[in-house]
């Protein structure tokens, strides 16, 4: 089979009265889900062209997921938005590519966060999503009795990519609208057989560990997996899962929505290794090139950003995908991160890795958030910067911070000035937005 939306359909016939979705309220069936799917399949017949793009805005709803696959049934793109787009700017995303028509076998127009820059439409193609379905089943194991928690938006990879093996494997999606409502999340959690997974960003995991740990830890019997993606996530957030969920599969993932997924690491182990993505995944390849770049190659790489040949000439060559990310693979073949090649700050010709000081400064108590810019300073020149978002709001021990530091850093790496703010800026998914910072400068 070719697309996704083959597996629904063989679903519903073998078994068709199987939960395909729910959002706590309705359900639906296999059977009902692929009946829906045609019907809607043939009134977009009437309306699109094979190839082109429709954008839709995203909503965690089955309804909103039927469209999706009955786009692709039709042989059409489907582009994902923001649901609170602001209508001027969908309007004029739309118009974008009104006359463009994606190459055969692209399935969708994704989105980049555009955190460091403009925001891309990434073409991915039915073959890329049934590599990552591979790639996510071989190495999380995705089963038929799987209850996935969606939670988070599905126009980017992070939780689009987890519909899919759901589907694939006949399993049952629990669509949730995000993770402002912990009673709804937990009782999301308390469907279905016990096979529970879901995916979230580190920002969400942090907030889950702030205001229900102990509530958290009853279900470590009922969480098969919890994987984390779309930034690193802070060590102490690490220990605190281990601690709490002994017996749940705790994923790290490497993914972008121009490679697709990479790379994975369980890090429920003792002694987990902090900034590890784990080892290359079946349908994909990872190199680091002698730049330090990470190139990422095989089955579940883009086809190119829609409508920009230049752009996708700029980052794909030779079938891989030269990636923004330094890093290094050990010599377990796992890969580490090490940050971005525009994050680096060059301090008195040190290249210093912002985010190794950030995840140094995670091991002090009293920080709850940070992140580690570039300053100038009319003596010395350019450098290091730590603005904390501390713990309990207090005043922040600058001198205790610095020591702790001190301990675990080269010299070099030791920031000289300090900083409290009430929150560190991030993205929807949990990265630090270093955009915003740069812009402050």
């Amino acid at each position: 089979m070719t697309t996704i939306e083959q597996y629904i359909a063989q679903h519903a016939t073998e078994h068709g009265g199987h939960i395909a979705m729910t959002d706590g309220k309705e359900s639906v069936t296999y059977r009902q889900l692929w009946e829906r799917i045609e019907e809607r399949a043939t009134w977009w017949s009437s309306r699109v062209e094979r190839g082109e793009i429709v954008a839709l805005r995203t909503r965690q709803t089955i309804e909103y997921l039927t469209d999706y696959f009955a786009l692709h049934q039709c042989g059409a793109v489907a582009m994902p938005l923001e649901h609170d787009l602001p209508e001027e700017r969908f309007a004029a995303i739309s118009r974008r590519y009104a006359h463009y028509r994606a190459p055969e076998g692209v399935a969708d127009v994704l989105f980049t966060t555009g955190t460091t820059g403009t925001a891309k439409g990434v073409m991915v193609s039915h073959d890329a999503i049934l590599a990552d379905c591979d790639n996510l089943i071989s190495r999380l194991e995705f089963r038929p009795d799987t209850t996935f928690i969606i939670c988070g938006p599905l126009n980017h990879i992070g939780s689009l990519s987890k519909v899919h093996p759901v589907m694939l494997q006949g399993g049952t999606l629990y669509l949730l609208e995000g993770m402002k409502d912990l009673s709804a999340w937990y009782r999301a959690l308390d469907y279905g057989s016990g096979n529970s997974a879901t995916f979230m960003v580190p920002a969400s995991i942090r907030m889950l560990l702030s205001l229900s740990g102990n509530r958290l830890g009853a279900y470590s019997e009922k969480i098969d997996f919890i994987e984390a993606g779309g930034a690193a996530l802070p060590p102490a957030d690490m220990e605190a899962l281990c601690r709490l969920l002994p017996r749940t599969r705790l994923y790290n993932t490497y993914a972008s929505t121009e490679t697709g997924i990479v790379c994975s690491y369980d890090y429920n182990v003792p002694s987990p290794k902090t900034s590890c993505m784990g080892t290359v995944m079946p349908r994909s390849r990872v190199r680091i090139d002698e730049d330090g770049r990470v190139v990422c190659g095989g089955d579940t790489i883009m086809s190119g950003y829609a409508d920009e040949p230049e752009m996708t000439a700029s980052v794909l060559r030779g079938g891989e995908i030269y990636t923004a990310d330094q890093g290094y693979i050990d010599s377990e073949g796992m890969l580490h991160l090490s940050g971005r090649m525009d994050d680096v700050i060059n301090i008195g010709g040190y290249k210093v890795s912002p985010v190794e000081v950030e995840d140094a400064a995670y091991g002090f108590a009293q920080v709850k958030d940070c992140i580690c810019v570039a300053h100038e300073s009319d003596v010395w020149g350019v450098v290091l910067k730590l603005i904390v978002q501390t713990a309990d709001g207090c005043d922040l021990d600058r001198r205790g911070l610095a020591r702790h530091l001190a301990s675990r850093l080269e010299r070099h790496k030791v920031p000289m000035v300090y900083e409290q703010a009430d929150h560190i800026e991030r993205t929807y998914n949990g990265k630090l937005n270093r955009k915003t910072y740069a812009e402050q400068k």
